[in-house]
């Protein structure tokens, strides 16, 4: 694996460009951040053809790995349901899969890669994808009439400060994300080019809390906001 991606032997929290090609006449870069989300979608494509291997030949007495695919999918479900109620069928798939993806790049940071949520090309998408839903279910379920009530709640005058409000939304939930991951790998990135003479064995206590523990807690705050979001704008659509 080329150098530039593990954080090890430089401060690798900066994104590097590994090699470029020409395109219609323009330089286009790989980068380290292109390479690091190709690894991890990877990973998470080979467990889901994995566990759908293991979902088909189910046995009565389930095997490790069955039984740690039914627990994913059932703490994932239980964690939907929860927030969202009635809506979670329509989302739990969704959610489920952002959960995955920000929870494996969030820590890959284990593994010697640049966290891909370090980038904020990775989160700033996530965050308008979250800011679509948000649009498109106000507009389903309370119809343009009530989208254009709660734009004026509670008076009219209010509303510019509501559309400020609504366009910050994903701007807040990638920034948070990025913000914090990308903290952790500067910390990590430190740590192993101004020490690397004495950086063995304890920096795994480091990278348990940036990369594990901040890593679960961020993946599941953009989750919830979202869920909390999203049903915000369902409102009382599917009683």
């Amino acid at each position: 694996m080329n150098s530039v991606i593990l954080l090890s032997g430089d401060l690798g929290f900066m994104i590097k460009g590994v090699f470029s090609y020409n395109l219609f006449g323009q330089e286009v870069w790989i980068t380290t951040s292109h390479i690091c989300l190709l690894i991890v979608m990877l990973i998470i494509i080979g467990f889901c053809i994995a566990a759908n291997r293991a979902i088909k030949h189910a046995t009565e007495v389930p095997g490790t790995f069955q039984n740690i695919v039914e627990m994913v999918v059932d703490m994932l479900d239980g964690m939907v349901t929860s927030s969202m109620g009635k809506a979670a069928p329509k989302f739990v798939n969704y959610i489920s899969t952002i959960f995955i993806f920000i929870l494996i790049s969030n820590i890959s940071g284990l593994f010697g890669l640049r966290p891909p949520t370090a980038d904020y090309g990775v989160t700033f998408p996530l965050g308008i994808i979250t800011f679509c839903l948000i649009f498109f279910n106000k507009i389903k379920y309370q119809k343009i009439s009530g989208f254009i009530k709660g734009l004026c709640d509670p008076w009219p005058f209010w509303a510019p400060i509501n559309v400020i409000g609504d366009v910050a939304v994903p701007i807040s939930l990638s920034l948070r994300l990025f913000a914090n991951v990308l903290s952790g790998t500067v910390m990590m990135a430190l740590v192993y080019g101004l020490l690397s003479k004495i950086a063995y064995g304890w920096p795994a206590i480091l990278h348990v809390y940036f990369d594990l523990f901040s890593g679960a807690i961020q993946t599941y705050v953009f989750c919830m906001l979202t869920m909390t979001y999203v049903a915000d704008a369902i409102g009382d659509g599917l009683d």
